[in-house]
């Protein structure tokens, strides 16, 4: 079972549930892009040059990608900048500096809804347009650890769970403050409470058996 669900959700894995979303939707951004012309500045919060490979456009010059990440990317291509940075705080950039900020499954790793206030509202203030993707906080399956409900499980049981299990995107992590630290620090939203997040925005639900995995909010 748990060889099953983290096929579903593993991205080294070309076939695996998470990359053909991830594939989907950048279809739909590629349409959200379409109407831009000249050279597109995309600030890419929490995302790396590997994500925009695999996805064939990393070579594409028409784009400049800056990328803000907890670590600096190093040797990239000349159209990409990689910098260490907090999402909650960006004002190394002045507003309305991006064509487009874009950003897959970065805001539920806060720790909490006003981190990701901070974060939404600079969002919106370095572009006017935005595409930011996260998990769905009702979807059964927990994507970071690929455990069924673990993010309604109390937080002591989590923990538990940490330090005993290798799960999902996670090694087994014996030290209990650690284990508790790794089990906060992702904060999954539901539809309404990203919708208040990015309240001028359009909500789109990707889908799968039926269910809603994942939300999307983008704005032109």
């Amino acid at each position: 079972m748990k060889n099953i669900l983290y096929k579903l959700v593993d991205i080294k894995n070309e076939n695996s549930l998470s990359n053909q979303m991830r594939r989907k939707r950048f279809e739909f951004f590629k349409e959200f892009i379409s109407d831009l012309k000249g050279k597109i500045r995309i600030l890419d919060i929490g995302g790396t040059y590997l994500y925009w490979k695999q996805m064939g456009i990393a070579d594409n010059e028409d784009f400049e990608f800056t990328l803000v990440n907890l670590k600096k990317e190093e040797n990239l291509p000349k159209n990409f900048i990689s910098i260490e940075g907090d999402a909650r705080d960006l004002s190394q950039f002045d507003d309305n500096n991006f064509d487009i900020v874009f950003s897959n499954s970065t805001i539920e790793h806060l720790g909490n809804y006003d981190n990701q206030h901070r974060m939404a509202s600079e969002i919106r203030r370095l572009a006017i347009r935005y595409f930011i993707q996260t998990p769905n906080k009702y979807f059964p399956i927990e994507p970071h650890f690929v455990f069924p409900f673990f993010q309604f499980l109390p937080l002591g049981f989590r923990t538990f769970l940490v330090q005993h299990f290798s799960l999902g995107n996670f090694e087994k992590i014996p030290e209990k403050e650690k284990a508790r630290q790794t089990c906060e620090e992702i904060l999954l939203l539901s539809k309404k409470e990203f919708s208040d997040l990015f309240s001028d925005a359009e909500i789109f639900e990707e889908k799968f058996c039926g269910l809603t995995k994942s939300f999307i909010a983008y704005k032109k």
